[in-house]
């Protein structure tokens, strides 16, 4: 029976991965790094005003319309931006693509930043009340009342709701267990009973706060947030620190690698290697800061705020703070350590997953320390944050008479995904209903486009004035 369930797993995971190439091959890729383009240069390179949009970022408001502020929709946001991506997911990147993959990531989050910001316009402009006097917004929303074409809305949420289990609980309740797993050692046995106890803490925490709703996460996301990035933020510097002798190196390695392709030769190979980098770079970029997603603009939408641009700017820290800060420090820990190198390993190579380990296992104690507790919150933090974007789509699907029955699932999901030992089939199911969902929201992006322009024309002087003020004041 276990080599049944074996010999059934590889295949599922054969036809996963086949589905996955397909899924993200260029098509996907260009429109996503186009979409980035197109708004960066439309909005007139909106990542010029990052500072504004960190000061706005503690603004308070408590005249504008909406369920949370600025602050608390941004920590519930990045609580489900800043996950398994931000570190395993790199590992997978660096294993697939070589070191060149965080240079694409990095330039993935920094054009990304015009793309999210495009997204919370459209989902204030565009959001609506519920039965129960809350906020609901999002892509499904801006697609039904800017397009007028209710089944692309549909279809969004539809690809949504069933990518929520995906990135948002299975891929994150599965990293942890296996984090903890490998922590344990020898004492975890074959590692059933700590994947055991790993989701079922996952599945009691998460219930007890996300049946509380949108203010409940976004109370307990505002405290853990700043906590969970600080902490690995300056664990990643303290291990930078301790390494320091390999840092000139390590950054002009993974430079290199971004333009020529790690162990590259000549002609077809180099060609490769450099469209391997770009292709794990871009796709684990997305699934980390979730750029072109339109899974943020569904909490952003829930925001008080006084026009579009305000959370729009907002909102774009968010891909600022996950990929250009957390995804380029866990990078350059996994590249200076050079586990990710096949040549310094005699057996086989370490997946994403191991690689994260070994490099953060280099510095003793302190490193896996750093890494399990990081990854602990990070798993929980997304968990809960991605509870809300599923919730919202169901919501648009079928009403909130479904809520209930949904959360339900949520939880033993996030139970389910611990147990699960098959990574590739996690990561490939993940990858593929991220990109189901993108493909709806990059088309909503480009054709209301010249609403996103309008509204920033109209309400950057706004912004700029506001600030002004409150400095005076």
């Amino acid at each position: 029976m276990p080599q049944a369930i074996d010999g059934f797993l590889d295949q599922v995971a054969h036809v996963l991965s086949a589905i996955n190439s397909f899924v993200w091959g260029p098509p996907l890729l260009i429109l996503l790094v186009g979409t980035h383009l197109f708004l960066t240069i439309r909005t007139g390179f909106i990542q010029k005003h990052l500072w504004a949009a960190l000061k706005l970022t503690f603004r308070r408001d408590a005249t504008s319309q909406g369920d949370v502020s600025h602050f608390g929709a941004l920590c519930a946001a990045l609580a489900a931006t800043i996950g398994t991506g931000n570190i395993i997911g790199v590992g997978t990147a660096i294993y697939a693509g070589g070191p060149g993959a965080v240079f694409w990531m990095w330039i993935t989050g920094v054009l990304g930043m015009a793309t999210k910001y495009g997204e919370a316009v459209l989902a204030i402009k565009y959001r609506t009340v519920n039965a129960q006097g809350n906020m609901a917004g999002g892509p499904m929303y801006a697609i039904e009342r800017g397009l007028g074409q209710k089944w692309l809305g549909v279809l969004f949420a539809l690809f949504a709701a069933i990518a929520a289990f995906g990135i948002g609980n299975l891929t994150q309740s599965h990293s942890i267990s296996d984090q903890i797993v490998n922590l344990a050692g020898p004492s975890a046995g074959d590692g059933t009973w700590v994947r055991f106890v790993v989701g079922l803490s996952l599945a009691a925490i998460a219930a007890s706060v996300l049946f509380g709703g949108v203010k409940r996460i976004a109370w307990v996301s505002s405290i853990m947030v700043p906590f969970m990035a600080i902490f690995y933020i300056v664990g990643c510097l303290v291990i930078l620190g301790i390494h320091f002798d390999r840092l000139p190196g390590t950054i002009w390695l993974i430079l290199e690698s971004a333009f020529t392709g790690y162990g590259a030769m000549s002609g077809g190979v180099f060609g490769y290697f450099v469209a391997e980098a770009i292709r794990y770079g871009v796709a684990r970029g997305l699934f980390s800061n979730e750029s072109g997603m339109g899974s943020a603009p569904m909490l952003a939408a829930a925001a008080r705020s006084p026009t579009p641009v305000h959370q729009g700017l907002v909102s774009c820290t968010g891909t600022f703070w996950d990929t250009v800060v957390v995804c380029l420090m866990t990078g350059l820990v996994l590249v200076s350590s050079g586990e990710w190198n096949p040549a310094v390993h005699a057996g086989p190579r370490p997946d994403g997953g191991d690689l994260t380990s070994l490099a953060f296992g280099q510095v003793h104690i302190l490193g896996p320390i750093i890494l399990t507790v990081s990854l602990f919150f990070f798993v929980l933090s997304t968990i809960l944050g991605w509870s809300y974007y599923g919730e919202k789509a169901v919501e648009y699907l079928g009403g909130l008479r479904l809520i209930p029955a949904y959360r339900l699932a949520w939880v033993i999901v996030a139970f389910l995904g611990a147990v699960i030992p098959e990574t590739s089939i996690v990561w490939d199911f993940s990858d593929i209903a991220n990109g189901l969902m993108t493909i709806p929201n990059l088309i909503a992006l480009i054709l209301l486009s010249n609403v996103i322009v309008r509204e920033t024309r109209e309400h950057i002087p706004d912004v700029y004035q506001e600030l002004a003020t409150r400095e005076k004041d």
